[in-house]
């Protein structure tokens, strides 16, 4: 039998010039995140189905976790997000952590679900959560956070926007307002947030068919769609706008524009799968029409930290998946040109120990110098450094290790010089 060359269906191989890609990325992420005063944890890649059950969306867990058993007989899988995680790792430390607590992390992350653009079975993604601040200083923070990751990789306000809704608001809505039970209003929540993902006439009909006879009867229906359609918070009715949630979402659209954060609206349609959101939710959005679609988004979840029998704890978080954030990189022509770590490329014109000490000379100047193949030609030897990217060829022999005097080569112009190796150290980090 022939074994395949293709990688696992929905995962990646990462060659150098993708790995070169992703270490970009991650510090761009880790930049930002680290600038705003969080730090980097990281966790299991398997943990206790059970983690799962309580704490995320159904369909995540019946559909799109690799749940397997184990040798011990313990059914575990591949985490599909972290939030279950960090809240557990919290709690396990809940009365010695220093609040406010700010920390970060870039797992890979996994969910059985159909390889698409964006979306794939394996991910890396960022996850960034800050526990412990009751206050819309929290949701402040972190939606300038994403901006500022959003900023650090050249992106226009015009590429983006940052849509804003209430989990609160949306439950008081639908349960105290329109009154419907708690069974209805987890349908409609779910309903509503395929709403974009359907043509209207469907969706319509879905959300009449959701409530009951009585409730279609008194108009319950059309005041819904009524208010679903609303563009901004003043499209909503007077009494609405009056509730305590409401003003939590007119509050912080006024604090975020006060901190220059750029393109956030007000989108009632915005649900958030996940069961654990409790108040702010968000979300940003490409705006290309070529790539139209959710990049990343967070919320706050109050009650998961306490759900592992400690005090709750406050908490505000999002999760960014390199996937889509690559494809808004490159739909919007702001992917980096990067070519390899490597500086020089030794061409070695003999094998004496004195030039790979003076190979080593440089290595600890932190030059990063790859040795060309001894038993080939010159020509293959610069045919093989121009292959893998690297600007400069310095070429080492007896006489040139006897002189103290070396030919570097810009093997991007063709310009050569002759020069000590401290010359060539100075000349290298000058660049």
């Amino acid at each position: 039998m022939t074994l395949s060359t293709q990688p696992y269906k929905g995962a990646r191989d990462f060659y150098p010039e993708d790995k070169r890609f992703q270490k970009w990325l991650f510090a761009q992420w880790r930049g930002v995140c680290e600038g705003f005063g969080y730090e980097e944890y990281d966790a299991s890649i398997i943990e206790p189905v059970d983690l799962y059950l309580m704490k995320t969306s159904e369909e995540i867990v019946s559909e799109q976790t690799y749940v397997f058993e184990d040798r011990g007989g313990r059914t575990v899988t591949l985490r599909p997000e972290m939030t279950p995680t960090v809240s557990r790792m919290v709690a396990g430390r809940r009365q010695e952590l220093p609040y406010p607590l700010r920390w970060y992390s870039i797992p890979n992350v996994w969910r059985y679900e159909r390889p698409q653009k964006g979306r794939l079975r394996e991910h890396w993604q960022l996850n960034v959560d800050l526990f412990g601040l009751e206050t819309q200083q929290a949701e402040i923070e972190l939606i300038t956070l994403a901006s500022e990751i959003l900023k650090k990789v050249g992106a226009k306000p015009s590429m983006y926007t940052i849509k804003v809704n209430n989990r609160a608001f949306i439950n008081w809505l639908l349960g105290d307002y329109l009154g419907l039970d708690e069974v209805e209003v987890q349908t409609v929540v779910r309903l509503i947030d395929r709403k974009n993902k359907m043509d209207q006439p469907a969706f319509e009909a879905l959300l009449l068919n959701t409530i009951s006879p009585t409730q279609r009867d008194e108009g319950v229906g059309e005041r819904l769609l009524a208010i679903l359609g609303a563009a901004s918070v003043a499209d909503l009715p007077p009494e609405v706008r009056e509730h305590e949630s409401c003003k939590q979402i007119e509050t912080l659209l006024a604090a975020l524009q006060t901190a220059g954060v750029a393109g956030v609206v007000f989108d009632i349609t915005l649900m958030r799968g996940f069961d654990y959101y409790t108040d702010i939710v968000f979300e940003v959005f490409d705006t290309h029409p070529e790539n139209n679609r959710s990049m990343f988004g967070g919320g706050r979840y109050n009650g998961l930290v306490g759900q592992f029998g400690v005090e709750p704890v406050p908490t505000v978080g999002f999760g960014m998946g390199d996937v889509t954030f690559a494809d808004f990189l490159a739909t919007h022509n702001l992917m980096p040109e990067l070519k390899t770590e490597t500086e020089i490329y030794a061409v070695v014109l003999s094998d004496a120990k004195a030039i790979h000490k003076a190979i080593a000379g440089l290595r600890e100047e932190e030059v990063r110098v790859a040795v060309g193949d001894t038993t080939k030609k010159i020509e293959k030897q610069l045919k093989a450094a121009t292959k893998l990217g690297i600007r400069f060829a310095l070429f080492m022999g007896d006489d040139e290790v006897k002189e103290g005097i070396y030919t570097l080569k810009d093997l991007d112009s063709g310009e050569e010089k002759k020069m000590s190796l401290e010359r060539i150290v100075s000349t290298i980090k000058a660049l």
